[in-house]
């Protein structure tokens, strides 16, 4: 019998993917998933289109990418945490949501407006025109703008030169304490995982005290196996998450053609996905 295959971190279209909903759940089969959860950032509205476009045998696990920090002011890290099977209905997380959407546009708005002053190729009004209106927007569409251009190869570039933290064109969010995003998922009945937590590449991380002090505060589960981690990270999250009796996870963070990841990357192995959705009350699988 073939081994399950488990991702459990995509994004589409109605976030910062390549792939509409429709496109993923299709892109999901064709790589021998049998189960994928879409998790775009800060909103549930590819939930529907993926649902209806679901191939037969393929298990969809409803979900979100919040974007959150922890720490102090002045001395915050960014951090994101994967909520699964919540009710998105309920209305303090979906609230939350739409405030965590106006202020990403908000932000790629500015950085696009600084970049033009400076007098690269991309219009603030034509980025976010490209998208729909209650949808969230992200520095990957600044670095697709400039893409088309002819500014840069890929995505990659675009982020290394121009986009990332430490970058003149850099804007912070205001997003949401770790802390208040655990309790509104939880209310919702969903089930979190902090995702790549020892993802060095992408800037500051959290310590490990810092993840424990979340364990105890209900974090579910870690994202150990995922492409920004290299082994001896994996192995310090593995034990980590054994100490704090967290559920380790394995995904791939699929973005389409933003970036060289393949779905199925990395994966969630099934005795863990089960766990996973057993303390989940908020929504449910769906299957095709």
């Amino acid at each position: 019998m073939d081994a399950v295959r488990i991702d459990l971190h995509t994004h589409s279209t109605v976030s910062d993917g390549t792939d509409s909903p429709a496109e993923l759940m299709a892109a999901a089969a064709a790589a021998g998933l049998n189960v994928i959860a879409l998790t775009d950032h800060d909103t549930t509205a590819g939930w529907r289109p993926a649902i209806e476009a679901l191939p037969r045998g393929l298990t969809l696990v409803p979900g979100a990418e919040m974007s959150c920090v922890s720490g102090p002011p002045g001395a915050r890290i960014g951090v994101h945490l994967l909520g699964y099977l919540f009710d998105p209905d309920a209305e303090v997380l979906a609230a939350e949501q739409r405030r965590l959407r106006l202020q990403r546009r908000t932000r790629v708005r500015t950085m696009a407006e600084r970049m033009a002053a400076d007098g690269l190729p991309v219009d603030p009004d034509e980025v976010l025109g490209l998208l729909p209106d209650d949808s969230p927007a992200g520095r990957p569409h600044l670095a697709q703008a400039l893409v088309r251009a002819g500014t840069v190869s890929t995505v990659d570039e675009a982020f290394a030169r121009y986009l990332a933290s430490g970058r003149g064109y850099y804007v912070p969010g205001a997003d949401t304490l770790v802390e208040t995003a655990l309790e509104m998922i939880a209310a919702a009945g969903g089930v979190t995982v902090l995702a790549h937590a020892f993802a060095h590449t992408r800037g500051p991380i959290l310590s490990e005290e810092a993840i424990a002090k979340l364990a105890a505060l209900g974090l579910t589960g870690l994202e150990v196996d995922h492409p920004n981690h290299e082994p001896a990270d994996r192995d310090r999250l593995r034990a980590l998450a054994a100490d704090l009796d967290l559920v380790v996870t394995g995904s791939s963070d699929y973005h389409g053609t933003n970036k060289t990841i393949a779905l199925g990357a990395d994966l969630t192995a099934p005795e863990a996905f089960e766990e996973l959705v057993g303390r989940a009350t908020g929504s449910h699988l769906v299957t095709g």
